[in-house]
C-alpha cells in the first residue's frame, strides 16, 4: 500500500483558516477612531481643554479649532488624555472649540464634539487704604493677620510702647480691630508657673469665640482667655513653631524652625516628621483634602514645598535652589519659598523670588507677572522678594512683600496698590488676609510695627 500523501490535507487546511479569517474581517466592524473635548478650568484669559483620543492610526496630526480657526496644532503618538492650553483669550467672552484630525492616512470625518468657554470677567483694582503704625521705642514688627469678619480683625507681633514703667516701656503682642479703632493687646498666658507675653508669630481665626495664636508654642483662646500648650514638655524639648492652619479647631497643623510640624486633633498632639530643617513658613489645602507646606532658607535661595495626602505623613513634593533656567522644572523650582496660596480652582501658587503655579501637575511661571521670570526683576525694579500669596479667587490675588511690594491681580494685570512701590524703603509686608471686599496687610517700616486695610471700590 503507498503512504498517504499529507500536501493535500494541509492545502485544505490553511484554505480553511484563510476563508474564515477572511469572513470575520469582513463582518467584525472596526473600531471608529474618536476624539472628545471637555472643559477642564478658565480664567480671564486661558482655558484648559482635555483632549481624548482613542482608536486613532499613530501617529497623528489634530488641529484644534476655536472658533473655526485653528488655534493649535498637536502631534498623538497614543491614544492618551491630553491637557490643552490655551492662552491670549478675551475677558467674558464665549468662544466654541472643536478637534478635527488632520492627516490623510485617518477615518473620514474624525473630529470631536463642540464646547463652549466663556472666560472669567475681571474683578476691579479701585480700592481705598488706610494705615496705622504703632510702636514708639525700640524696634516693633507684625507678622501675621486674621480677618472674622469686618469688625473683628487680629494681627500679632511684638510691639514696644514708652511709658513711666520701670522699664520705660511695655510690651504688646497683638493688636485688634472693632470696626472703629486699632487696640493694642497683651496676649498672657500661664507658662511653667509664669505669666508671660510672648512675641506672637501666628494667627488663625475659625470665630471670634475660637482663635489660635503661635508663640513659639501653640496658643489657644476664645478672645479672652488663652491656653498654652507646652509642646516642648510632651513632644520635643527643641520644638518651635511660628504660624499654623487648620480645618477646624480639632485639625490643627504649626509649623515653624528647622522644619517642626506639630499637629493637633481636638484630643492629642503629634509630632510630625518633615524630613527637612529648612524654617517651615506657610501652609494651604486644596478640595482633595491634600495639605501643602512650604518653607526654605532665603539667605542661599533654597527652597523646599511638602505635600501630605494622607494628612499624616508630609514627603517632599518639588524643592528649590539657584539654578539656571535650562534646569527649570527639571525637577526643581529656582530659588527659596516663602509662602503658597491655593485658589478656588486648585491652582497652586507658590512664591519667594519668584511666582510659580502648578496646574494639573504642570508647573509654569505666573506669566501674567512682568519680569517674573529668572533673570527678570533686575535690580528689584519692580517688586521686592514675595513674603506673603492670599486672593478670593484665580481673578482677585495679592501679593506682598519686601519694599512695598503690594501687587493685586484682577484677572489680567497686576497693580500696585497704596503708596508707590519703592526699591530703596525700608517697608516689609510679612502677613495678609483676605475677606469679602477686605484685605489687611501687615509688617514693619522704620522700625515701627505697620498695618494697612484695603477696601475694595463698589
Amino acid at each position: 500500500m503507498k503512504p498517504l500523501s499529507l500536501m493535500p490535507l494541509l492545502i485544505l487546511i490553511i484554505q480553511t483558516l484563510l476563508f474564515t479569517t477572511a469572513c470575520k474581517q469582513s463582518t467584525e466592524p472596526k473600531l471608529e477612531a474618536e476624539l472628545k473635548l471637555e472643559l477642564e478650568d478658565a480664567s480671564c484669559t486661558e482655558a484648559w481643554i482635555k483632549l481624548s483620543a482613542t482608536n486613532l492610526q499613530f501617529p497623528a496630526t489634530i488641529n484644534l479649532l476655536k472658533d473655526g480657526n485653528v488655534a493649535q496644532t498637536i502631534s498623538l503618538w497614543r491614544d492618551a488624555d491630553t491637557v490643552l492650553y490655551v492662552d491670549s483669550l478675551l475677558p467674558n467672552q464665549t468662544y466654541r472649540f472643536k478637534s478635527i484630525v488632520q492627516s490623510s492616512n485617518q477615518q473620514i470625518n474624525t473630529s470631536s464634539n463642540d464646547i463652549t468657554v466663556t472666560t472669567m470677567d475681571t474683578t476691579s483694582h479701585e480700592f481705598t487704604w488706610q494705615s496705622w503704625e504703632f510702636g514708639t521705642t525700640g524696634s516693633s514688627t507684625l507678622y501675621d493677620v486674621a480677618i472674622i469678619d469686618e469688625n473683628n480683625i487680629w494681627a500679632v507681633g511684638d510691639i514696644n510702647i514708652a511709658d513711666t514703667s520701670i522699664n520705660g516701656y511695655t510690651t504688646y503682642n497683638a493688636v485688634h480691630w472693632d470696626g472703629t479703632k486699632w487696640e493694642l493687646k497683651r496676649i498672657n498666658v500661664n507658662f511653667r508657673g509664669n505669666v508671660i507675653t510672648p512675641p506672637l508669630e501666628g494667627v488663625f481665626a475659625f470665630s471670634g469665640n475660637d482663635i489660635w495664636f503661635v508663640g513659639s508654642l501653640p496658643i489657644h483662646g476664645d478672645g479672652n482667655t488663652w491656653m498654652i500648650y507646652d509642646l516642648r514638655t510632651t513632644l520635643d524639648p527643641n520644638i518651635s513653631v511660628s504660624k499654623c492652619w487648620g480645618s477646624s479647631s480639632n485639625d490643627m497643623y504649626f509649623v515653624g524652625r528647622n522644619g517642626n510640624i506639630a499637629h493637633w486633633d481636638g484630643r492629642k498632639w503629634t509630632k510630625i516628621e518633615s524630613g527637612t530643617t529648612y524654617f517651615l513658613s506657610d501652609i494651604a489645602a486644596n478640595n482633595f483634602r491634600e495639605v501643602f507646606i512650604c518653607g526654605g532658607n532665603n539667605s542661599f535661595g533654597q527652597g523646599i514645598l511638602l505635600k501630605s495626602d494622607n494628612l499624616k505623613n508630609f514627603t517632599t513634593y518639588i524643592e528649590g535652589a539657584i539654578i539656571p533656567e535650562s534646569e527649570l522644572f527639571n525637577p526643581k523650582l529656582y530659588g527659596s519659598f516663602a509662602s503658597i496660596w491655593i485658589d478656588d480652582k486648585n491652582t497652586l501658587y507658590c512664591g519667594g523670588n519668584i511666582l510659580f503655579q502648578n496646574k494639573f501637575n504642570k508647573w509654569s511661571y505666573v506669566k501674567s507677572l512682568p519680569e517674573n521670570f529668572i533673570g527678570g526683576n533686575p535690580g528689584v525694579y519692580y517688586r521686592g522678594y514675595i513674603n506673603k500669596i492670599r486672593g478670593i479667587s484665580s481673578n482677585d490675588i495679592w501679593i506682598v512683600g519686601d519694599r512695598n511690594t503690594v501687587r493685586h491681580f484682577n484677572g489680567i494685570t497686576w497693580q500696585q496698590i497704596g503708596m508707590a512701590y519703592d526699591p530703596n524703603i525700608d517697608l516689609v509686608w510679612r502677613g495678609m488676609d483676605c475677606k469679602g471686599d477686605i484685605t489687611v496687610i501687615v509688617g514693619t517700616h522704620n522700625r515701627s510695627a505697620k498695618i494697612m486695610m484695603i477696601k475694595k471700590q463698589n
